[in-house]
């Protein structure tokens, strides 16, 4: 009688413990999946953007990089803006201009406006796309393609997002075979420090930021690079016809809840 008392007690115990298991994990995966997502979801400043899809993709279909920067603007003011922050326009990729990246890194000679191999947002090529050289050579750069997806943005103005990444070298894609370059796995490094220069070279009226792909710690991109991020576009609202700002720009803080999110996230990511 008392053995099988234990053992009708020893099943209650195991039958409570996986309730509680099965509990916890489905609040986990509530939280996880559902509330957090939602809580840190934010376009405030561009609610056309809310449905957005927010990463671009090799011709091949494959996702290559998230969008991680933003632009208010027409096309002129871009062009301005980014000529005034030092940033090159890149030259179309044929076999003259990868012959071209290829003596630049073997001869550590500059190759400002080396190119940039093309990536989709929507089904279309970028319509823009930038670098900064970083050294001597072509082998290492940042670089940012852009797309307009608004015409007509919260502010009256077109809005363009982009994708801004270190390229650390030079090899061969995986896809294709052709020369290309392989990211850093910093990317929001880049995005700050783009949107760092447009604020220095006085093209910015006002920085916001929006939700984009979240946070992500073990990325890869259509060549299967790793990168992490996490997951906010710096938007920067340029100022019209290239009229160099000389006060600060206005930075809209994002809502607290993202904010304290973003805190621990570069908190997190300084052990990595």
């Amino acid at each position: 009688m008392a053995s099988a008392k234990r053992s009708l007690s020893e099943r209650l115990k195991v039958r409570n413990l996986v309730t509680i298991l099965v509990v916890a994990l489905a609040l986990y995966g509530l939280a996880a999946y559902v509330v957090l997502p939602m809580a840190w979801t934010h376009y405030e400043h561009q609610p056309g953007l809310a449905d957005r899809p927010m990463v671009t993709h090799t011709g091949q279909g494959i996702p290559g990089d998230p969008l991680n920067v933003g632009l208010v603007g027409v096309k002129e003011d871009v062009l301005t803006s980014m000529h005034a922050a030092g940033w090159y326009p890149a030259d179309p990729v044929t076999l003259r201009s990868s012959i071209e990246i290829i003596g630049s890194v073997v001869l550590d000679r500059p190759y400002h406006d080396a190119p940039v191999s093309p990536l989709y947002y929507d089904g279309r090529r970028e319509d823009f796309a930038f670098e900064k050289p970083v050294g001597e050579s072509a082998d290492k750069r940042d670089h940012v393609r852009f797309w307009k997806v608004l015409d007509k943005g919260a502010e009256g103005r077109p809005v363009w997002l982009g994708s801004a990444t270190y390229d650390r070298g030079v090899g061969l894609s995986h896809d294709t075979g052709q020369v290309t370059h392989h990211i850093g796995p910093d990317i929001d490094a880049v995005r700050d420090a783009l949107t760092d220069d447009l604020k220095k070279a006085g093209m910015v009226e006002a920085t916001y930021q929006i939700t984009g792909i979240g946070p992500t710690v073990n990325g890869h991109n259509g060549e299967g690079d790793p990168y992490y991020t996490d997951g906010e576009i710096w938007m920067s609202r340029l100022v019209p016809a290239g009229a160099k700002s000389t006060a600060p720009p206005v930075v809209l803080p994002p809502p607290a809840f993202v904010g304290l999110k973003d805190r621990l996230w570069h908190w997190a990511v300084s052990w990595l």
